[in-house]
């Protein structure tokens, strides 16, 4: 028997295109021109996804919302809108909407969310690790490659906030993705997307920005420094222009991961073992330089040395596990120096900070906020190493040691670890 789905918008020529796409495609399509309607049908027959638009006379598409989430809490529903912002998508899926598009949408667009709310979701398999081959095994020598788990996350979750170059009101929607999908990024406005892949890294000053025809996605690395972490491999992350800052580290983005969870998928994806030493820049220890050499984890040792009153700091990070990173680097926040301030806003950046969203240092020391750690700067440079390292879609075993470097040294790395050993297998095009 076909799927049903449930059509509600008060647009007759929006119901007649929907039911003719969804027809061709073997759906059973019922169609309800208001709220009403369609609580009506919805008392008769409950179908196996509903597509709502929000804006409708009486019964608007917020409310009717929470009114079949109660009456059929497993029914995934997808909300479309003509005047959509961060904030309604946000919002539509806080209440437990699968997805959110906005018109006018490509309606190839569409079924691909509709097969996804349809299908059977990411392969979970619910922390066993012994189904994925070689994943997680008693540590290997530094040659051998293994076989980790794909990840994903367990359901979908939303975070909003502000964006800290463009000053923009964004926000965030995670969904979980088959195996094999990769990390994208995704606009909510046109549907376009972009990889987080070091191939359409667009620029790094201040930030690592992404870019793909008309998709930027501005200021990613504290997500994926994150999914990196926590060995997330498949995500969509649904945005406008720019992740959002919020207090300037990736504790919420943690927070957020473990609210969702992450479950192991069937497939696997190979880690990449370092083998030899890969430079950019200088090798000595006094000069600006970064480069990766075996090791038997990923782990980060950087030196970072500012004018006091910052001064010089060291730190090095071994990412065993999440909760290292969550204890160690997650916390850390961004930084910005007064005399900085007026030469970021000429080049149209920093629009968003605020003194709760990042450490701004001055003359005689930090202006708004006492620090989460002495050596909070150092780790934060940490933190962002981790997020530009995973641009490589993949996990890295090697050590990698940075002398006050940023966001251009790290990519650069990655490009020469990219043309050494290229992309995932599934992610090759």
């Amino acid at each position: 028997m076909a799927d049903t789905i449930l059509v509600v918008d008060d647009e007759e020529k929006i119901r007649h295109t929907l039911r003719g796409v969804l027809s061709d495609e073997g759906y059973e399509v019922v169609e309800a021109e208001d709220g009403r309607a369609a609580l009506d049908a919805l008392a008769h027959r409950i179908p196996q996804l509903a597509i709502v638009d929000i804006w409708m006379p009486e019964v608007d598409g917020i409310e009717l919302v929470q009114r079949m989430r109660a009456h059929a809490p497993e029914l995934p529903i997808i909300v479309i809108s003509g005047h959509g912002t961060i904030e309604t998508a946000v919002r539509v899926i806080r209440l437990g909407a699968f997805d959110f598009l906005e018109k006018p949408f490509e309606l190839d667009q569409l079924l691909e969310i509709v097969n996804r709310a349809l299908g059977d979701g990411p392969a979970a398999v619910a922390g066993d690790e012994a189904d994925v081959p070689g994943a997680h095994r008693a540590r290997p020598g530094r040659t051998t490659a293994r076989r980790l788990a794909q990840r994903t996350i367990g359901r979908g979750v939303v975070v909003n906030g502000q964006g800290l170059h463009s000053g923009v009101r964004t926000g965030l929607i995670l969904q979980p993705m088959p195996a094999g999908s990769g990390i994208t990024f995704g606009s909510i406005s046109t549907g376009q997307t972009v990889p987080a892949l070091i191939d359409y890294v667009d620029s790094t000053g201040y930030a690592t920005t992404l870019a793909r025809g008309g998709m930027v996605a501005k200021t990613v690395e504290h997500l994926m420094a994150t999914l990196h972490a926590y060995g997330v491999t498949n995500l969509l992350v649904k945005m406008n222009a720019e992740v959002p800052i919020l207090d300037g580290s990736a504790l919420e983005l943690c927070q957020l991961l473990d609210e969702s969870g992450v479950v192991e998928q069937a497939d696997a994806v190979d880690e990449i073992v370092i083998e030899r030493r890969y430079v950019v820049g200088s090798e000595d220890p006094a000069q600006k330089g970064i480069f990766i050499e075996p090791s038997d984890v990923f782990e980060v040792h950087y030196t970072l040395e500012y004018p006091e009153p910052v001064g010089r700091q060291e730190y090095t990070f071994r990412m065993t596990d999440s909760e290292a990173f969550k204890g160690e680097i997650a916390p850390a926040r961004t930084f910005g120096f007064v005399k900085e301030i007026e030469a970021l806003e000429q080049m149209g950046l920093a629009s968003g900070g605020r003194l709760n969203n990042f450490i701004l240092v001055g003359d005689e020391g930090v202006v708004n906020a006492p620090l989460r750690f002495p050596d909070e700067f150092v780790r934060h440079k940490i933190l962002d190493i981790c997020g530009d390292f995973y641009l490589l879609g993949r996990p890295i075993r090697g050590r990698i040691v940075a002398r006050k470097t940023g966001h251009s040294d790290n990519t650069a790395l990655v490009r020469q670890l990219r043309d050494t050993f290229g992309l995932p297998a599934f992610l090759r095009s």
